[in-house]
């Protein structure tokens, strides 16, 4: 399947304004951001945050998979695919990143007068 179908396949990210990857240390490694050219990545890190508990071996393996062509794409072209990349490094290394969501903030209702 192509990335495009993979992701209709995934739960929904609407509530998101990001994700951060959190090192083993707990500082911020990487954020996420719910925005055109990076939703993607989002709703495929979500995913594997709400089926794994976190990103580690099992579930870059996975995201790997989910990105599909551009799996292939960011190993031909290291760089242009920075959070493919860092999926490669999880493998690679062991080391995984804990996951905080980021929600979005419901506007509060205005008080009547």
């Amino acid at each position: 399947m192509a990335f495009a179908d993979h992701l209709q396949q995934l739960p929904s990210i609407s509530h998101l304004a990001a994700l951060e990857l959190l090192d083993s240390a707990g500082n911020v490694a990487a954020i996420i951001e719910n925005k055109p050219g990076k939703a993607g990545s989002l709703a495929v890190y979500a995913a594997l945050a709400a089926q794994h508990g976190r990103v580690d071996v099992a579930a870059a393996e996975q995201g790997l998979a989910l990105f599909a062509e551009h799996t292939d794409d960011a190993r031909a072209h290291p760089g242009k695919h920075p959070n493919i990349d860092r999926l490669f490094a999880v493998v690679a290394s062991g080391q995984g990143y804990a996951v905080r969501l980021v929600t979005l903030n419901p506007v509060p209702d205005t008080p009547a007068l």
